[in-house]
């Protein structure tokens, strides 16, 4: 398979992982991580189940990964992720020492893979990371949109409800 096939195979997956975060009612991100062809993790937003504002999608599959290689240097290690990495998690990737980062969509309000900084390849850093972006940007961009306008009217529905009756 090409590397662009692989791509997409794996956003694939970790899109299927961002289903799991959505049925909890997270925001849908997935992320696996994959190592010499093989996924070894995988994650998906958990903030809010877990009530802990690190348990986002990168994260959880970084610290499970790390389990099952024994070793917290994830190198030679491919991130794939739904959605672009925040500050947050760029600087968890850059300290597991990945080799490479793919994201679908971008995030224009927090993205540190290069939408509003590029953490993952500071040159000051004592480690850069290979990006690749806009795997499957569209599938990945309209499962967030579509989530987020579903939460909206959720909210503008309870909030009518409240309001009717009082």
């Amino acid at each position: 398979m090409s590397e662009v096939k692989d791509d997409e195979y794996w956003m694939q997956l970790a899109l299927k992982y961002a289903d799991k975060a959505e049925a909890e009612n997270e925001i849908p991100v997935g992320a696996v991580v994959v190592k010499e062809g093989k996924m070894i993790a995988a994650g998906w937003n958990r903030s809010i189940t877990c009530h802990d504002a690190s348990a986002h999608a990168e994260m959880v599959a970084i610290r499970e990964a790390g389990k099952v290689i024994e070793n917290y240097r994830l190198i030679d290690c491919t991130l794939y992720v739904t959605l672009e990495p925040c500050p947050m998690c760029a600087g968890l990737l850059v300290h597991s020492r990945l080799k490479r980062v793919v994201f679908g969509a971008p995030d224009a309000k927090t993205g540190a893979a290069g939408s509003i900084m590029n953490l993952l390849q500071h040159e000051k850093l004592n480690h850069q990371i290979e990006v690749t972006s806009g795997v499957l940007a569209e599938v990945c961009g309209n499962k967030l949109s579509a989530f987020f306008k579903r939460r909206r009217k959720e909210i503008k529905a309870a909030k009518k409800l409240r309001q009717g009756s009082t």
